[in-house]
């Protein structure tokens, strides 16, 4: 199989909602281009932006500290736990907006990059996106859990019912140290296996989540 990279991310752009009721990120310049050549010699010119954004912007990584005030944090998360994870694609993209374990049995997860693909990320960036998804049942949660599963990810708004205050899933597996990423695309483009997986968001501390550039390498 030919090496390939597939960008499982979608773009930060300036105004747009990842949430609703969670401020869009605001992207300018801190030193623009123009200003920038006081500083230095004729010809040479530097830019320097400038985003003001909550935590959950885009596609992102949740830590344990995100969910528990004794988790660790960004900063803590070992990087084998967020790069080079074998990976594993589950297609639920039927009526059932809640993936129940069934959706898991049988598959070998132990350690794996868990992406769940739901087909919700063709609605990004439209009022759709905000009603109706796709999210895992808590017993699918523990199911992972039990399983040793690395990581897991989905394409949707929330890996749980927004409906459901408990966030059980949330509290599952962050309590079992598996990172958790949301608003996932792409997932289409992979094959079910057979491929690794990297999702390293930046190491801040007392931080919980972070945006990630999540991306797939097959053929490695």
């Amino acid at each position: 199989m030919p090496h390939k990279l597939i960008d499982l991310s979608h773009i930060v752009e300036d105004g747009m909602i990842t949430y609703k009721g969670l401020p869009a990120p605001v992207i300018c310049d801190y030193l623009s281009r123009e200003a920038s050549r006081e500083h230095y010699t004729s010809g040479t010119e530097f830019n320097i932006g400038k985003i003001e954004m909550v935590a959950n912007t885009g596609t992102y990584v949740d830590s344990p500290f995100h969910r528990f005030v004794d988790g660790i944090d960004l900063a803590e998360l070992p990087l084998e736990s967020l790069a080079e994870l074998p990976g594993i694609v589950v297609h639920a993209t039927g009526a059932e907006r809640a993936i129940s374990a069934e959706a898991f049995r049988g598959l070998d997860l132990k350690g794996k990059a868990v992406l769940v693909h739901t087909g919700w990320a063709r609605h990004w960036l439209t009022d759709q996106y905000f009603e109706g998804h796709s999210f895992l049942s808590g017993e699918a949660a523990a199911y992972l859990v039990e399983a040793g599963t690395g990581f897991v990810g989905i394409d949707s708004l929330n890996i749980d019912d927004t409906d459901d205050g408990s966030r059980p899933v949330h509290t599952q597996l962050l309590r079992a140290n598996i990172p958790i990423c949301e608003h996932m695309c792409n997932l289409e483009q992979l094959p079910d296996n057979g491929f690794r997986f990297h999702a390293a968001p930046v190491k801040v501390k007392a931080f919980g989540t972070f945006p990630v550039r999540a991306y797939a390498v097959i053929g490695f």
